[in-house]
């Protein structure tokens, strides 16, 4: 099989589509050739910063275009983003630098306070500095092979599944996965040319470089980055920049449902949500009648962005849909349930989610052991559990080391989490297990009340 790097895409993007716009804010915009001279004037400033081929360098990666080139520039230098959340506390950001002991951290004047907190002894490069005026890249010529001396096997990025101030677990991401999920993104999603992205997902997780940036750059289509989410700004933000399609994780899309109704909600370009997992049948029609769009679900996880799909022009409600596969390469992605006694369950049996694809992740950076735990022969034990149906798609029942044990069931917190959050005074509901005096575990939740709201809890019980 072929495979891409990211300079690859970025440079057939620009070849491709030239001077139309790419990237857009409400600051301005660039087009995909002065996108990809704006990567190439940072990667010469990076390496006159010393930072080279292998390197690690700690990106405060906002959801901003300096960030998103910086993050395009690092990749084609064959350097390593190690992409953390801008709003980690100090000793967060403190033990990321420890343990990665990076050539640099990119990071901007805003975040000073953080940095300086953190007491990191690290060279810091301003990504404003790095960038300049995004909108008016400097032209240049590119050189034949810009890009040419990565291999798809090389890793792009370190994505940290958690903040912690010790050691975190570090993701390792090749180039070849955030190509694929590039090529793929719009065909699962049947996006265009003439379609806009937009998100507001984070830059240090997989969802938004991997299928909004990575996904417009293949598809030649607009991407709209807002810096942050807002639930009463998000539909204007759309109508602003025409945009077609978003992604959603978490409660996005509920807090857009909770936000005052309006006459005008489906007066917008939008006809396309990505989000996971899948919300109910009922649920999900309501959301789509109010804002005149589609839903689209899927599952991914930063272990491998090619995780479950629902298949081009099907709407199997409640699931998590099929293995994605490759527009060109074809089968790709195999997926397998296996019960407590690591046995290949049937239709209708439910077991732990495995996936096996050239996405996996070649591991945690410097765990062996955890590695060698989660990945067995080539499959990715997910940590998911889900039941498998006789259509061949997924449905999610809870993570694995989320399963309470209450009086002898098993039981899901994600399920009891859909249900408060059903309640009209209740915006966020999170449920934990915790130790019972009639031995195992008696269930928690903790509930987070709509603005202006006072939750009974009594009534909330009985509910």
């Amino acid at each position: 099989m072929a495979f891409q790097t990211i300079p690859e895409i970025l440079v057939a993007a620009a070849d491709r589509e030239a001077d139309r716009v790419w990237l857009r804010t409400d600051d301005g915009s660039v087009s995909f050739a002065g996108a990809l001279a704006a990567v190439a004037t940072i990667g010469d400033r990076l390496r006159a910063a010393g930072v080279g081929r292998g390197d690690l360098v700690v990106v405060t990666a906002r959801t901003t275009p300096p960030y998103a080139l910086t993050w395009l520039a690092l990749a084609a230098l064959g350097a390593v983003a190690v992409t953390t959340n801008p709003a980690s506390a100090p000793a967060e950001l403190r033990g990321l630098v420890d343990q990665t002991r990076p050539r640099a951290l990119v990071t901007d004047r805003g975040l000073a306070g953080l940095v300086d907190a953190a007491g990191v002894e690290v060279p810091l490069l301003d990504v404003d500095d790095l960038v300049g005026d995004w909108t008016r890249p400097i032209p240049r010529a590119i050189e034949p092979g810009f890009g040419n001396d990565i291999g798809p096997a090389d890793i792009a990025v370190l994505i940290p599944t958690s903040g912690t101030t010790g050691r975190s677990k570090l993701v390792m991401q090749s180039h070849r996965a955030y190509a694929m999920a590039g090529e793929g993104f719009p065909w699962w999603l049947e996006l265009t040319r003439d379609d806009v992205l937009m998100t507001s997902l984070p830059l240090f997780h997989l969802n938004a470089p991997a299928y909004s940036l990575m996904g417009s750059l293949a598809g030649g289509a607009g991407l709209v980055l807002l810096d942050r989410f807002s639930g009463s700004g998000f539909l204007d933000s759309a109508r602003r920049h025409r945009a077609t399609q978003f992604n959603a994780i978490g409660a996005m899309i509920e807090i857009l449902m909770r936000q005052p109704e309006r006459d005008d909600d489906a007066d917008n370009p939008l006809r396309l949500a990505y989000t996971g997992p899948s919300p109910s049948e009922e649920r999900q029609l309501q959301i789509e009648r109010r804002f005149g769009l589609r839903v689209m679900c899927g599952y991914a996880m930063s272990e491998s962005p090619y995780g479950l799909i629902w298949p081009r022009g099907t709407r199997p409600f409640g699931t998590l849909g099929v293995p994605r596969q490759h527009p060109t390469l074809g089968h790709v992605n195999d997926a397998r349930v296996l019960d407590a006694a690591g046995d290949d369950v049937g239709a209708g049996g439910s077991g732990e989610l495995l996936l096996r694809n050239p996405t996996v992740t070649p591991g945690y950076w410097q765990m062996p052991e955890e590695t060698a735990r989660v990945i067995v022969d080539g499959w990715l034990h997910t940590g998911d559990l889900v039941t498998a149906n006789a259509d061949g798609t997924f449905t999610f029942i809870a993570r694995l080391k989320e399963v309470l044990r209450r009086r002898g069931e098993n039981l899901s917190p994600v399920e009891v989490e859909e249900v408060l959050e059903v309640h009209p005074d209740v915006l966020e509901a999170a449920v934990v297990g915790v130790p019972s005096d009639l031995s195992e575990e008696e269930v928690k939740a903790f509930v987070v009340p709509v603005p202006g709201a006072t939750v009974d809890f009594e009534e909330l019980r009985r509910f």
